[in-house]
């Protein structure tokens, strides 16, 4: 008898307003050659209700990976990074930087509040999937998630 589970798929939030945007990293993502969902959200504030569980995001499991664009509605996202770091049930969470700036105070900043990684919007198709293919292969194949997640990954068993 085989009591190997089969594991969930990871969980992606993308935080992106632009419709053209999500699509594209929608694209890439399929790429990936692990099993995955992505959840997207439109600005800062829905941002943080999904990641905190409220309103009509109240059933939805927390993502194993975010990508949050900066310049987002009602939100935008240097505060969205801000409250995710200070919050203790959010704090491990990698956090992705996908924007158009390339501003180096732009990228001070990210890093400043503990982004994981800053990358620029500006590629062509190709390195995009390429690049978010390299995301998806360190956060969600090489990197350790903590205890609440590790157990149900891909090659995670007993680690």
């Amino acid at each position: 008898m085989n009591d190997t589970k089969t594991p969930s798929p990871f969980r992606v939030l993308l935080v992106e307003d632009n419709l053209d945007d999500a699509d594209l990293t929608r694209e890439a993502l399929r790429t990936v050659d692990v099993p995955l969902t992505c959840h997207v959200v439109g600005d800062g504030l829905q941002a943080l209700a999904f990641l905190r569980r409220q309103d009509e995001f109240a059933a939805v499991e927390r993502p194993d990976l975010i990508l949050l664009d900066l310049n987002l509605p009602r939100l935008g996202g240097f505060e969205v990074l801000r409250e995710i770091r200070k919050d203790p049930e959010l704090t491990w969470l990698p956090v992705i930087i996908l924007s158009t700036s390339e501003a180096d105070e732009d990228i001070r900043e990210a890093y400043a509040l503990h982004a994981n990684c800053y990358i620029p919007k500006k590629l062509d198709f190709h390195d995009f999937v390429e690049a978010i293919g390299r995301i998806c292969d360190f956060w969600l194949k090489l990197a350790v998630l903590p205890k609440e997640r590790r157990g149900s990954l891909p090659g995670s068993a007993g680690k």
